[in-house]
């Protein structure tokens, strides 16, 4: 039967309020730090194939709205019965978790025999093994490394707990009482969403239930689509890039041609790096509608129809080219740890093309780096070895069309909440010396870019062992658009100020001492418009709450302040000066990119591609390094990056035949 407008919208309301409820009873009994205050969760209710039906809108994270179980739920052998829980924390098995310390699980809901849908959800345990701890880290080269893994398994057989699976991943984990415990607070949940999916089916009937699910995956499609039609055709190429592919290593592009049709859209991905060994890879499987490809969509989606059903049917619209063997379709078994910091930039890439495609409604980039702080020490008061997270220092947003980028905790990094430093002081042994906002560091413009987020602690133990995962943005700045300036790029330091201070950057584990001070300062939000154009009166506010200097309102505003009083003569003077009829380019991008890109031009970038793409997988990488060693001159292209490619052939006896072949 058809589902009538009125009830479509009924059901919507108790669905979303199902996942509320299972995501508010995570939340306020969970055991770590990083579920319960930092909320990095999800809860989600799935239809009876495994695709997301309802999120919650104020809980947890706000990336999976797409997210697909479909593949991973019948890798479970038995099939499924009442009381049964399915969970997985592989990346490799089902591309449902991302990766491994995400524990995805899952609960079949059954009406008379009848399967009707699935509560499910993940949750990010703060440490599951492996080399380093709380599992990540970019150093890291294989998933091997990256903690212990279990395919789709059955963690409850109805309604039994498989005990010996448990005990396997207790004996693995670093603090296995906080993995307990989060377990069982994410089981409680499930129960919860089962309770909730019984009282819609007593009141609105099965069949409707069922039925509506359908229709509410439909009609969100119906949204994306009438958003989609509202976009002028055509195709827009932007890419973006991660610091460092390794270690020290080289810039690592990512890069997409977003093709609008009518009501439909094409991601073609090609052109992006090679999958590195390194754990930035993005592990999809190469499915066209994995949802980390799509979360900059979900985004914009929702920006441009705050009254978008958050659910599957926002994919369907949306196919994405993932070329295997790529950052964004690694072979198995490359690490992929750090596919968050990677899916930052995914998120600034799609919305750089959206920003060609309708620059009056897009922002700037956001900060697009979340360092994600763990701690592992030891209380002298106790003896007991700790973990725990500290804080996100999570940047600005980008400058808006009609407003300044959020500070702090802005645009698409906002889901992450601030720990109270009471909380953290109480559970670690570390003393934090200031946690605010950062002045001076969102890109200038019409309108600002969102400030960064600086937080400065001091640990007190031996071999403190700190993990900051995700750190980037310290070469590479959050672009400003139409003449909006690049945010301020991010940095970390220890023992700032002191004679042996050490800059670390995107280092994203090592070891402190006693006394030894750790400083992390996000990057700055990108700024949108001419900074000439914004009103003195806002920059002379900037000035009074500190967000800038005086001396940054007349160098980058063109606004002169005396006594915090605008000199107005003064200030028209200086901007008359600095006015220019020239047009301002669609993009700043700061001045390390610009220098990378007069190097690595569009023409000497698509050689790379071409040549990389035509290799085995397991070579890319290496000669990827090799080549980009080997091009220094600004303006190279095609020709010296083949003969650069020549000089490596010549030199590698393997590669001959291959070459010869083609």
């Amino acid at each position: 039967m058809a589902i009538d407008k009125v009830t479509l919208e009924i059901l919507a309301n108790h669905t979303r309020a199902a996942a509320e409820n299972m995501a508010y009873t995570l939340y306020r009994t969970a055991h770590s730090t990083f579920v319960k205050e930092t909320e990095d969760f999800t809860i989600q209710l799935l239809d009876r194939h495994g695709y997301t039906v309802a999120v919650p809108l104020d809980l947890g994270a706000t990336w999976y709205p797409g997210l697909d179980y479909s593949q991973a739920i019948p890798m479970v052998e038995g099939g499924y019965k009442p009381g049964d829980i399915g969970f997985t924390n592989d990346p490799y098995s089902g591309y449902l978790s991302t990766h491994t310390p995400d524990l995805n699980i899952w609960k079949p809901i059954f009406h008379e025999g009848e399967l009707i849908c699935f509560c499910s959800g993940h949750i990010h345990n703060t440490d599951m093994g492996g080399a380093v701890p709380a599992s990540l880290s970019r150093a890291l080269t294989e998933i091997h490394q990256e903690g212990i893994r279990f395919a789709p398994s059955k963690l409850y057989r109805e309604g039994v707990l498989n005990q010996e699976l448990v005990d396997v991943m207790m004996l693995n984990v670093r603090k296995p009482e906080q993995n307990l415990g989060d377990l069982k607070a994410f089981v409680g949940a499930m129960n919860t969403g089962e309770r909730k999916v019984r009282e819609m089916i007593a009141k609105f009937g099965v069949d409707t239930l069922r039925e509506g699910m359908d229709a509410l995956l439909d009609y969100a499609e119906h949204q994306a689509r009438d958003i989609l039609k509202s976009i002028p055709d055509g195709e827009y190429f932007f890419a973006d890039y991660a610091d460092e592919d390794g270690p020290d290593g080289h810039p690592a592009r990512l890069c997409v041609n977003l093709k609008i049709q009518g009501d439909s859209a094409i991601l073609d991905f090609t052109g992006t790096d090679p999958q590195l060994t390194s754990s930035l890879n993005v592990p999809t499987g190469g499915n066209p509608h994995h949802t980390l490809m799509l979360v900059g969509v979900y985004y914009v989606l929702y920006s441009l129809n705050p009254g978008l059903l958050l659910n599957y049917g926002l994919v369907r619209p949306f196919h994405c080219i993932l070329p295997e063997g790529t950052m964004v379709n690694p072979s198995f078994p490359a690490a992929v740890g750090m596919r968050s910091l990677t899916c930052a930039r995914l998120r600034s890439l799609i919305f750089g093309a959206f920003g060609l495609a309708m620059p009056e409604r897009m922002p700037a980039a956001p900060a697009g780096s979340s360092s994600i702080v763990n701690v592992m020490t030891h209380d002298d008061r106790t003896g007991e070895a700790l973990i725990a997270a500290v804080n996100p220092v999570v940047g600005g947003g980008g400058g808006m069309p009609h407003g300044d980028g959020t500070d702090g905790s802005g645009a698409d990094a906002a889901y992450l909440k601030n720990t109270p430093i009471e909380i953290t002081e109480a559970e670690v042994p570390i003393r934090f010396r200031c946690y605010g906002l950062a002045s001076g560091t969102g890109g200038a413009g019409r309108w600002r870019g969102g400030m960064a987020t600086q937080m400065e602690f001091q640990v007190f133990t031996p071999n403190t062992r700190i993990t900051a995962r995700n750190r980037d943005r310290c070469r590479f700045q959050a672009w400003g658009i139409l003449g909006g300036r690049a945010g301020k790029a991010s940095e970390m330091m220890l023992n700032p100020g002191q004679p042996d201070m050490k800059l670390l950057n995107n280092i994203d584990t090592f070891t402190a001492g006693p006394g030894d001070i750790i400083r992390i300062t996000s990057p700055g939000g990108g700024g949108r418009g001419d900074p000439m154009e914004r009103e003195p009166e806002r920059v002379l506010r900037d000035v009074v709450c500190a967000y800038i200097t005086q001396e940054a309102a007349a160098t980058d505003y063109g606004v002169v302040i005396r006594d915090e009083v605008v000199d107005e003569a003064a200030t028209e003077a200086l901007r008359s000066s600095r006015r220019s009829n020239e047009p301002h380019p669609h993009f700043h991008f700061g001045a390390q990119r610009e220098a990378f890109e007069r190097i690595w031009t569009p023409s000497a970038y698509a050689a790379l591609t071409q040549i990389l793409a035509d290799l085995p997988i397991h070579w890319r990488f290496f000669v990827k390094r090799k080549l980009m060693e080997a091009i220094k001159a600004e303006g190279s292209g095609d020709a010296e990056v083949r003969a650069a490619w020549q000089v490596i052939v010549d030199g590698l006896p393997q590669l001959r035949p291959r070459m010869a072949a083609e």
